[in-house]
């Protein structure tokens, strides 16, 4: 009599289409999937222990690290979280409220082309790799050009901006972003209507609005089962609130396809507020006037000695946050990115914890492929948008 052998092998965490150093344990019935158990920690950086030992300041260019592909949401989140501890959120300037959406928006766009190219790719879509990198590159041209790096950005500022848009800069982004819609056009012109697509996706991966809150799941993989739900317009920041947008839910069915679709829709959002933030653009300052907290403008760093000796004083010593204990979420690409801080009234957080998205999604993965074939697996990580930058904290 014939009988069947559940079978466990490893996938990762060197797997091409694990994204990132992640390992699962699969346990197969032939081809079928009866249990998937995500194995972490091959990347582990301690970013918030290294924390406890660097002031305010030191700690920022640690959160570029976290999700890579969108280094400035990280700044973002976290710039926010100090600013809301040292109670100076009204006193940020109206213009560098308004740089960081757009250069927020500007990371959505980078985070989901990059996520949509390594999608596609691992489902055998090559030439949508390729069109997503090209405009990739142009989002990283205008990185460059406001924060002197391609990847790991260090823009923002406790208190604004380390400095304003370089001249011209704003004729470039909405360039862009006027563009952008008929590139969005083009990759759904090679997939959506694709039968080899649909049938990789429709269907697969399933989770319901229930399950996806009881699980944790947060951004356009919980807006793609049906749940209405987005920090920018819920509980908005920076401004958010004087922004006329959707919070796209794809079909709402809670498969790969609607967290496609969801994705498309709110790169589309994306460049809708970008360009009602170039609308929005005032003159003035980028950096709150409050000097034993914020840093000098970097012209004032590199011209004058007192600026210089400020500036080293600043990073150095710190600043001195009362005692006390804030949350912060931001609507990062990839779902709600939290910083939890507690300061016992020194210079540096006495301790900070960190909600990535990417490692609460995760949860979701064994539900989603349990029953699944293989391949399913590879569609399944690739919906989810995973980042072990930020897993791996």
């Amino acid at each position: 009599m014939a009988t069947t052998e559940i079978l466990t092998v490893n996938m990762g965490p060197q797997h091409p289409s694990t994204h990132g150093v992640l390992q699962l344990v699969l346990q197969l019935d032939g081809e079928i999937v009866v249990k998937a158990t995500p194995h972490i920690g091959f990347l582990h950086r301690g970013v918030e222990k290294l924390s406890e030992y660097r002031t305010y300041h030191q700690t920022l260019p640690l959160t570029d690290r976290l999700d890579y592909l969108a280094p400035m949401h990280n700044n973002f989140g976290y710039v926010l979280a100090v600013e809301k501890l040292l109670g100076i959120t009204d006193e940020i300037p109206e213009r560098a409220q308004v740089i960081r959406v757009i250069m927020a928006e500007l990371t959505r766009l980078k985070s989901h082309l990059v996520w949509l190219a390594c999608h596609a790719l691992d489902i055998g879509a090559m030439t949508v790799f390729i069109y997503c990198f090209r405009e990739r590159e142009q989002i990283m041209d205008i990185y460059e050009k406001v924060s002197g790096a391609r990847m790991t950005s260090n823009y923002m500022r406790v208190g604004g901006l380390m400095a304003d848009l370089p001249d011209g800069l704003d004729k470039d982004i909405r360039s862009f972003v006027d563009d952008m819609p008929r590139h969005i056009e083009t990759y759904e012109g090679l997939l959506t209507g694709n039968k080899i697509w649909q049938k990789r996706i429709m269907g697969v991966g399933t989770i319901s609005a229930e399950d996806a809150i009881d699980v944790g799941l947060s951004g356009p993989s919980l807006r793609a089962s049906g749940v209405d739900w987005d920090l920018r317009r819920d509980n908005p920041y920076s401004g958010y609130e004087n922004y006329d947008f959707q919070v796209p839910q794809g079909t709402g069915e809670g498969d790969t396809w609607s967290r496609y679709k969801a994705r498309l829709d709110e790169m589309r959002e994306s460049c809708k507020i970008v360009r009602q933030g170039l609308d929005r653009l005032k003159p003035g300052p980028v950096l709150a006037d409050i000097p034993k907290i914020c840093l000098p403008p970097k012209k004032d760093v590199v011209n004058t000695i007192e600026g210089l000796i400020h500036h080293f004083k600043i990073v150095t010593e710190g600043f001195k946050p009362p005692v006390g204990e804030i949350y912060q979420g931001v609507e990062n690409p990839k779902g709600e990115l939290g910083f939890y801080i507690i300061s016992d009234g020194s210079s540096h957080p006495y301790r900070m914890r960190i909600r990535p998205p990417s490692f609460v999604n995760l949860q979701a993965l064994p539900q989603m492929v349990q029953g699944r074939l293989i391949a399913d697996v590879v569609a399944v990580i690739g919906t989810l948008d995973i980042v072990l930058g930020e897993i791996d904290r």
